[in-house]
């Protein structure tokens, strides 16, 4: 039977999985976007998930568990899926923001899940929360170059 620290651990190092992912696709996106606020903004996210991945093993860390390396086979999928769908749209800006509202939606639903843990350790919880919060912020700035495109 498994402990509370090692599922709250289980919780975060999947947390952290799909942050490598979303590193790794904004970096992607980065690379294929045509529109140069597009690729600026895709590059920060990339960054900014690179900080959010360290944050993650850093509370991983303190909280006793081991934090997983390399991304999720799902979100190698989904990466996957999304360099097919860019092929297939000429490598469209606008798709690629549609993708990443899609990412940027999943990831806010998997923080609240992580969340929903009664008794999270509160620098866990700030530490989330804040994540969250930045992630929610660029929804509206995503949308926004979405108009733009």
């Amino acid at each position: 039977m498994s402990t509370y620290r090692e599922e709250i651990g289980e919780k975060l190092n999947a947390l952290l999985e799909k942050t490598y992912d979303a590193e790794k696709g904004y970096k992607k996106a980065a690379e294929k976007a045509k529109q140069a606020n597009l690729k600026a903004f895709f590059e920060r996210k990339s960054k900014q998930r690179n900080v959010f991945g360290h944050d993650l093993k850093s509370e991983l860390v303190s909280y006793g568990q081991e934090p997983d390396k390399g991304g999720s086979a799902t979100g190698s999928m989904h990466r996957a899926w999304m360099d097919v769908k860019a092929l297939f749209s000429g490598d469209n800006d606008e798709s690629m923001l549609e993708a990443a509202i899609t990412g940027e939606n999943a990831a806010v639903n998997e923080y609240k899940d992580v969340l929903q843990e009664v008794n999270l350790p509160p620098s866990t919880t700030t530490l989330l929360t804040q994540q969250m919060g930045k992630i929610k912020n660029d929804l509206s700035v995503i949308k926004n170059l979405e108009d733009l495109a």
